[in-house]
């Protein structure tokens, strides 16, 4: 017995589990896709189906995850842009501004801790790196972006008291 004899029980799992049909198909469609890549698949279909049903039930709440970060960062934005168009709309143009003057690997672990939120490791997995490299990358990306918005601000001030 093979995966696609098993299909009409992932998708009746799926479907328990998910708020769509649609979502649910896509989600044994992953499950499958990883489970043909998969170099530690079970053989047997004693073991798969139950692999399997893991590998559903895994895949669901990591996009269940995404989906809570994301719209926990969507609202953190909201929020924060809200504030900053009160507070100092200037500022964060220049913190955007410097963000994107920063080099590429600054940038990435930036965006992945502070802005998305991800924890060390986290961000480690996604940029295939030691947590100590992420942490002292961090690290140089804060200073180096604080140096650019302080270094603008002073400008901006000279040019104000110029006037």
């Amino acid at each position: 017995m093979h995966i696609e004899h098993l299909l009409p029980e992932f998708r009746a799992y799926a479907k328990a589990i998910c708020a769509s049909a649609s979502d649910a198909e896509d989600l044994v469609q992953d499950a499958v896709e990883r489970a043909l890549r998969s170099e530690s698949r079970p053989d047997g279909p004693d073991a798969l189906r139950p692999w399997m049903f893991r590998v559903i039930r895994n895949l669901h709440y990591d996009e269940l995850r995404k989906k809570r970060v994301r719209r926990e960062y969507f609202a953190a934005e909201k929020r924060l842009s809200e504030e900053t168009a009160t507070t100092d709309a200037a500022r964060d143009v220049l913190v955007r501004l410097a963000f994107e003057k920063l080099s590429t690997d600054m940038r990435e672990v930036l965006f992945l801790v502070d802005i998305m939120g991800l924890k060390y490791a986290e961000a480690a997995k996604v940029m295939e790196v030691a947590n100590g490299t992420v942490m002292s990358r961090i690290s140089r990306a804060r200073k180096a972006l604080l140096i650019l918005v302080e270094g603008s601000r002073t400008s901006e001030d000279e040019k104000k008291q110029s006037r």
